[in-house]
């Protein structure tokens, strides 16, 4: 199911998105999409690790430890 969603944009947002989509011959919506998608996952994962970080029960390793943990 879609529902429709309607928003102002900055002209220069616009532009720039009506030239990659015409330069590619994809949709505007395929790349609004894709950014939204990849904008809530990086979103998503940011916060969890801003909340384990701020927990004060979650242990919190170096980087050099994580490296030799990996064996990198």
């Amino acid at each position: 199911m879609t529902i429709l969603k309607a928003f102002r944009l900055p002209a220069e947002l616009v532009n720039r998105l009506s030239s990659l989509a015409k330069a590619t011959h994809r949709s505007e919506k395929f790349y609004v999409e894709e950014a939204l998608i990849h904008y809530l996952e990086d979103y998503a994962e940011a916060q969890i690790a801003k909340d384990r970080f701020n927990d004060p029960k979650s242990r919190i390793i170096s980087g050099t430890d994580l490296r030799k943990k990996l064996g990198v």
